[in-house]
């Protein structure tokens, strides 16, 4: 059986700021404010430079349109802080059904 190679998993931090921006057709300097303004918070290279995940650049876009809707960035990190307590109270809802499930 084959290992898993990093990218493989959507977690693994492989593209630098430059690839990203270049994938996404936006401003080094856009990535960078999402950065400092807490939006997305990618890896650090050994030597300090940012690295993206796939979940990362999915992220970016996901922000991206929603920048182009008009929404600040204030805003949008409130969103997805609120998209992140919905999926893990999905989870937990999902988890407390499967025990009940098993109980009856």
């Amino acid at each position: 059986m084959m290992a898993d190679l990093p990218f493989d998993d959507e977690h693994a931090a492989l593209y630098s700021l430059g690839q990203v921006a270049e994938m996404l057709q936006v401003q080094q300097a856009y990535l960078r404010r999402l950065d400092r303004h807490d939006i997305i918070s990618p890896s650090r290279s050994s030597g300090g430079q940012r690295r993206y995940s796939r979940r990362d650049i999915m992220t970016v876009q996901h922000v991206t349109r929603m920048t182009e809707e008009g929404m600040t960035l204030i805003a949008i990190r409130r969103i997805l802080e609120l998209e992140r307590e919905l999926a893990a109270l999905r989870e937990e809802l999902k988890e407390a059904r499967a025990r009940l499930g098993e109980s009856e």
